[in-house]
This record gives C-alpha cells, structure tokens and sequence, in this order.
C-alpha cells in the first residue's frame, strides 16, 4: 500500500514538472514558426519565412536519381527556401484555395520542440529552439505524401 501512495505521488510530481516546462505562450510561438514557413510559401513572403528558421536551418529529403536509380540525400538551406518562398507560389497557382496546414506539436522538452507539419502534398517533421527568447525552426525533414515522386 505504501508502495502504491508513493508511486502515485512520484508520478503526478514528474508530470506536473513535465507540464510546467511547457506554456500556452510557448506552444503558440512553436506553431506559429511552423505557420509562417508554410505560409510564407502559401503567400510568397519571403520576411515571413525569414522570420520562422534560424539562419543555420537546413531542409532535407530522400531523392532518387533518374539515371540510376539510387537514393540520396538532398539538403536545402535558409537562403534558398527564402528564394522559394519569394518566387514558388508567386502566381498563386501551386496551392488550393485554402490550402491544408496542419501543424501537430509532438514534444516539447524546455527550449526544443518536434513538430509535424501537414500540407496538401508533403509533410514536413521539424526541430524548433529557443534562443534568445524566440523559437525558430533549425531542422527540417520532408517527404512527398507519395514517395515515388521523389
């Protein structure tokens, strides 16, 4: 019995430390840099997407080459993905009208988070942190929504 009351009272004191290292404002600033990546495509505003990741993100994925068949890595970098935002989307005709971005905070651990972004033909897994104050997207990892594009 004793066992039991003690193993109840460590448990509610390790999720109460686990909820506390976490805030409202917290998670609205998290999904507020996922927002503002995927919405800065959406709107082609590229201050938007600057904004959102840290100036040493990288974007990765899977690829295939078409000559032999084998897969790699590609990676992508800050500078590049604010090009896209500023020049993807810019006649309006590479997204639906309202477009799906659904934005699935996985963990949050003190100043990281795991993040799951939803879109219309991709999903994106990011690594956001807090430095100096503000969360910015670090790492990102993406696939098609059919891997076979890649």
């Amino acid at each position: 019995m004793k066992y039991s009351i003690i193993l109840t009272i460590s448990f509610v004191f390790l999720f109460a430390v686990n909820v506390s290292a976490q805030s409202q404002k917290d998670s609205l600033a998290i999904k507020q840099a996922a927002l503002d990546y995927i919405e800065s495509q959406h709107n082609a505003k590229p201050t938007q997407f600057e904004r959102s990741a840290h100036p040493r993100m990288v974007k990765r994925t899977f690829w295939t080459d078409k000559k032999t068949g084998k897969e790699y890595l590609r990676e992508t970098f800050r500078d590049a993905m604010i090009l896209l935002a500023e020049t993807y989307n810019k006649d309006g005709s590479r997204f639906p009208k309202n477009p799906k971005k659904e934005v699935v905070i996985l963990d949050i651990y003190d100043k990281t988070a795991s993040i799951k972004l939803i879109a219309d033909d991709w999903i994106d897994y990011m690594h956001i942190v807090k430095l100096n104050g503000k969360w910015q997207i670090v790492n990102v990892l993406w696939q098609l929504n059919d891997s076979k594009d890649h």
